[in-house]
């Protein structure tokens, strides 16, 4: 088999990085720094595939005040629940035909049934379960009569080098020193407490709401779930947590004496005799009972330490970018925004299944994961020194396969066509929308071609080659051909920009690039793998529509969408139209000044406080592959409630969506190839940003986008 070379990264890569970058200095004038118990600025720490989230004092003692900002989470991959379903409701009876033209005359599509009925009913419990769950809260326990403003001279601070989260304050003038730890590789906390007086622990377990966003913490249904004591010692103590069908356990084990006392069905609070004292809590799936007991868990100064190691070895083998020796004053700002991001998002987004976008933090869709998100959580892996973080979630979608193909076969498409909105198990969620979508189809071909590019290998093509080209079958597939126009078009769905209609949508500009660039890459994958090209997808790529434009030679929202610029239904929700050449890469068939003209009127007209936070790195990627640095740099810092980034790093979009991971992500990427470049850039330095003294941007270990 011919190997395709390795990715060379650009020279410029030297250039940029002559005297290297001081990550060190970096990473600690960046570290987030909290004075206040200000409810959206909590601190997480986690692994990629468990997260716990703390407040001021370093655990979750407060959850009731963080409730409605960043709340207090504690979850992982693989917490998950169902609520009972004693009617026995079936997925098929979410099912509704549809007929746009192609496919079959009759294809079944997944929705919310409004009417009455156990078509309602089914839609309404297949779209709430399975829901992602908190697996519990551990916490100060204190007496009722201690308020928040018992607290003083809080300085509390997320070390970036290692990952820990150490708070110091004074509660009713006595200090106290928390130091706050996630294990790399165990769904684990760990916490030192260091206090003149001891201070007891609680731990808690909640009932899942079911609810759309929210904590997901149900206090007031001790009856629905059961808390056992598996195990006690004097160090030590094993729970199991039942609910309905879900069960897990949760171990506890600390240094130094403590009594012990359960306080409720699902409330306990372990006492140490002394103000020195330091535990682990780990949450686990399932627990080997009889062949470890008493289970034994790593010492704070264990976690500590593996913690230490392993943030070190992220940042010192990924990518960075310094923005100190800019002279545009809004450089350190952005500078704290990218750096953040890279940390959020290995705490939140690198687990074993596509990320919900809340992350680990606080449920979002149920705590449900939106496959048309991935490209904008993850993409950035692979251009900041990371695929193997990409690499490990692609592998999730070999267990969605079975039921992506039959999502493909039951509306008469070949291939596979992956859900929208789904969990572990990769069940599809009911939706009126979402069931609608398809420019999810596209990413896992540009998603593995990326981590290809990263690290080239003949056992990661073959290991996704079938999945790329049963993917690449379904695009083909779906793309109907217009005889009398000569012509490939997309029509039958609803594209990126949501506020457009199924039934009267043909050719988005987003879609048809991402059509171009995944057909054109799946051939590559065909020719590595010692293949010729598929006669059909080259007849697809050859002859697939172009990209729609008006009379003032702008790019239509689709080609249905005449009205474009003129109806406000067209000019809100995502500018998805910026994404044909932000995304993507141009293409013959995209016209660069045409595309320029159109990101002039997007900028000045659009609806932009109806946008999201993953539009405005959208929008910048757009502005540097079409020549405009200086807007791509505008976009990322765009004053705008959606772009907004609070002190712990979240990207703040709503009094709903109090955090929206997307917007990080997207904000790497974007960051990536502005620094980098993109194929095609220009050969100069650091091509996305402005070259006029203002940005002289320094990294290393970044790659370019595709």
């Amino acid at each position: 088999m011919k190997r395709t070379p390795i990715l060379i990264i650009f020279l410029l890569a030297a250039l940029c990085a002559e005297a290297g970058i001081d990550r060190k200095a970096l990473l600690e004038r960046n570290s987030p720094v909290l004075h206040t118990f200000d409810s959206l600025a909590s601190l997480t720490v986690g692994n990629g595939g468990f997260a716990m989230t703390v407040d001021a004092t370093g655990l979750q003692t407060f959850p009731e005040h963080y409730s409605k900002g960043i709340p207090l989470g504690t979850q992982s991959d693989w917490g998950w629940h169902s609520f009972p379903n004693p009617k026995n409701l079936q997925p098929e009876e979410c099912l509704v035909p549809y007929d746009f033209g192609h496919g079959s005359a009759e294809a079944l599509y997944s929705c919310q049934i409004r009417a009455a009925g156990r078509g309602h009913d089914a839609s309404e419990w297949y779209r709430v379960n399975p829901h992602r769950l908190h697996l519990g809260i551990v916490g100060f326990e204190l007496p009722e009569v201690i308020t928040l403003d018992d607290f003083t001279e809080i300085n509390q601070t997320l070390e970036l080098r290692s990952g820990i989260v150490r708070s110091d304050f004074r509660l009713q003038g006595s200090p106290v020193s928390v130091t706050t730890a996630c294990h790399p590789e165990r769904d684990l906390v760990s916490a030192r407490i260091s206090s003149r007086q001891p201070l007891p622990i609680k731990v808690r377990f909640p009932y899942p709401t079911g609810a759309h966003a929210d904590d997901a913490c149900d206090w007031n249904s001790d009856s629905r779930h059961t808390s056992t004591i598996v195990s006690l010692g004097d160090h030590s103590i094993v729970f199991r947590h039942e609910l309905d069908g879900t069960t897990y356990f949760i171990a506890l084990q600390w240094e130094g004496n403590a009594s012990f006392t359960r306080k409720g069905p699902h409330y306990f609070v372990i006492t140490p005799d002394e103000g020195e004292f330091s535990f682990s809590c780990e949450f686990l799936p399932t627990y080997q009972h009889a062949f470890r007991n008493p289970y034994t868990l790593p010492a704070f100064s264990e976690t500590g330490l593996a913690s230490a190691e392993h943030w070190a070895s992220f940042w010192n083998e990924g990518g960075m970018v310094d923005f100190s020796a800019c002279k545009d004053p809004r450089a350190a700002e952005l500078e704290r925004r990218v750096v953040l991001s890279q940390y959020l998002m290995a705490v939140n987004c690198a687990g074993d299944t596509p990320p919900q976008e809340t992350g680990l933090t606080y449920n979002s869709w149920y705590g449900k994961f939106h496959l048309e998100m991935i490209w904008w959580h993850q993409s950035h892996f692979a251009l900041w020194g990371h695929p193997e973080l990409l690499a490990h979630t692609l592998e999730w979608y070999e267990k969605a396969e079975p039921m992506a193909r039959s999502i493909a076969e039951r509306q008469g498409y070949k291939g596979i066509r992956w859900m929208k909105m789904t969990d572990p198990s990769a069940s599809e969620a009911p939706s009126n929308v979402g069931s609608f979508l398809i420019w999810q189809q596209p990413h896992f071909i540009h998603l593995a071609e990326l981590v290809y590019r990263a690290n080239p290998s003949d056992e990661f093509l073959s290991k996704h080659y079938r999945l790329v080209q049963e993917t690449a079958d379904f695009m083909c597939s779906f793309a109907m051909y217009d005889e009398k126009a000569g012509r490939y078009v997309l029509k039958g769905y609803i594209p990126a920009q949501e506020t457009l209609r199924a039934a009267e949508t043909v050719n988005s500009p987003l879609e048809l690039s991402a059509w171009s660039c995944a057909l054109r890459i799946a051939q590559k994958w065909r020719q590595r793998m010692g293949m010729r090209p598929n006669a059909a997808w080259d007849d697809v790529i050859n002859h697939l529509s172009p990209l729609a434009a008006n009379d003032d030679g702008l790019y239509l929202a689709a080609e249905t969408a005449t009205a474009s610029y003129t109806d406000t239904r067209f000019m809100t929700d995502h500018p998805a139209v910026l994404g044909a050449v932000g995304m993507y890469p141009s293409g013959s068939f995209v016209d660069i000044p045409s595309m320029r003209r159109t990101l002039d009127c997007v900028w000045n007209t659009w609806g932009w406080d109806t946008s999201w936070g993953w539009d405005f790195p959208m929008a910048a990627m757009c502005a540097a592959r079409i020549g405009e640095p200086e807007k791509a740099v505008d976009a990322l810092l765009m004053e705008k409630q959606k772009n907004t980034y609070l002190p712990n790093g979240h990207n703040y979009q709503t009094d709903r969506l109090r955090l929206y991971l997307p917007g990080n992500g997207g904000l790497l990427t974007a960051v990536a190839m502005m620094c980098a470049g993109w194929d095609g850039a220009p050969k100069t330095p650091n091509p996305g940003f402005p070259n006029d003294g203002n940005w002289n941007v320094q990294w290393e270990g970044l790659l370019p986008l595709i």
